[in-house]
Order: structure tokens, then sequence, then C-alpha cells
């Protein structure tokens, strides 16, 4: 094969990213794009219905349930940071029997992304269990910490 030719199959070739959890590959790079509450209700809607990309992305919540080590060790603001990497909407805070509970809310791939990390926790944490439900998705379009 030419060197022509390798290059012109260089540039056409998807770019993979290897992520930081064993087994995973991301597709591509490039980050969702972020615009108004309208815009992204009508991608859900359209994605919902199967149009638009002619591929239906089907959207799930998760109820996560972190035991352990896990309150004042900056948990929340590590977790909400990795969430919103991912592209993931919902929520997380502190639980009175001392857990902590993520809602979280996207693509099937990103949620176990989240879990897997939620299984580590950011250092300093010591994570013992995390239990998961799913619940009915509720369309936030933000990441927060309540308190």
């Amino acid at each position: 094969m030419g060197k022509k030719r390798e290059s012109e199959l260089k540039r056409s070739t998807p770019r993979q990213m290897e992520s930081r959890s064993p087994g995973w590959l991301i597709a591509d790079a490039t980050s969702p794009s972020r615009g108004s509450r309208a815009v992204r209700q009508r991608e859900w809607l359209q994605s919902d219905r199967g149009e638009g990309t002619g591929q239906a992305q089907h959207i799930e919540r998760w109820q996560l349930i972190v035991r352990g080590r896990v309150q004042g060790v900056g948990y929340r603001s590590a977790c909400c940071q990795k969430a919103r990497e991912l592209g993931l909407n919902g929520w997380v805070r502190n639980v009175s029997d001392g857990s902590v509970e993520v809602q979280a809310e996207g693509s099937l791939h990103n949620l176990v992304e989240l879990r897997l990390w939620c299984e580590r926790g950011p250092q300093g944490a010591e994570v013992h269990s995390v239990s998961h439900s799913q619940l009915a998705p509720s369309r936030e379009d933000w990441f927060e910490i309540r308190r």
C-alpha cells in the first residue's frame, strides 16, 4: 500500500480513545453539544421517537446508593465533576445514614462508566458497596450537588 493511501486511510478511520475504566472504548472524543433547555428537550423527544440521526439513543435514570467512608472526603464534588464529564444529568447528595445517593440520567454506557467510578470513588474514600436501581427519566438538563 502506498504512503498516500495509508495517510488517507488514517484520516478516514474514526479515532478511538481508551477510557480510564478497563474494558470500555469511547468511539469519539467530542463532547455532546450543550444548548438551551428547549434544544435539549427537542433532541430528547427526537431520540425517543427515533428521529434525527436515524438511531434512537435510549435514556435511562439510575439511583446509586454508595456505602462506606464516602462523606467528608470530597465524594460529592468529585462525583459531580465525573458526571458532568460524562454528560449525565441529575444530582448527588449525602444521606443521614452516612451513605451518598446519586441520581443520574443519560445513556447506558455513560451510566455504567459513572457506576464504575462510584465503586472506586475519589482518593481518600473507602467504598464498601454500590447498590443501583432504575427510575423513570425526568429529563433534567444539569447535574448538581444537593445538600
